[in-house]
């Protein structure tokens, strides 16, 4: 039996940091004072096992009004094919404070069967949406 909770203070910070900087592919190297800046200013659901333990995550940054923006979701690996994800997705967008929001965005590279089962589809008009991409924000060792 899996739990997900929103509680701060169960956060397993040095597992979400290990794994977004070893084990990710969108946050390799982030160094943990902007892990923990983007905790405190983020929605978290940690998905916990029957020993307490975390086993899953995922960030949610929100106005809690209109948008929420789905970010640095994984499960670990031993934990994957349990059906984990879907259950945290399931907490996640019926969380009241994002549940009713206008516009919920995500971006993935490796997921899309798992987020159009809660509704998400590629942008409708993606010549509206501009960004601001920084290249290795986070010195991330480039080859030569």
């Amino acid at each position: 039996m899996y739990t997900v909770s929103t509680d701060p203070s169960r956060l397993d910070i040095p597992l979400i940091h290990r794994y977004l900087a070893e084990g990710s592919y969108w946050a390799t190297n982030i160094p943990l004072e902007t892990v923990e800046r983007a905790l405190a200013n983020s929605l978290c659901f940690g998905v916990y096992g029957p020993d307490g333990s975390q086993v899953a995550f995922a960030r949610v940054i929100t106005d809690r009004a209109t948008f929420a923006w789905l970010c640095d979701v994984f499960v670990l690996p031993e934990f994957q094919g349990q059906g984990i994800s879907k259950q945290l997705m399931q907490e996640v967008w019926s969380h009241p404070d994002i549940r009713d929001v206008r516009r919920q965005m995500l971006a993935t590279l490796d997921a899309h069967g798992l987020y159009q089962q809660f509704g998400f589809i590629p942008l409708t008009n993606p010549e509206r949406y501009m960004e601001v991409k920084r290249s290795n924000p986070y010195g991330v060792p480039t080859a030569n």
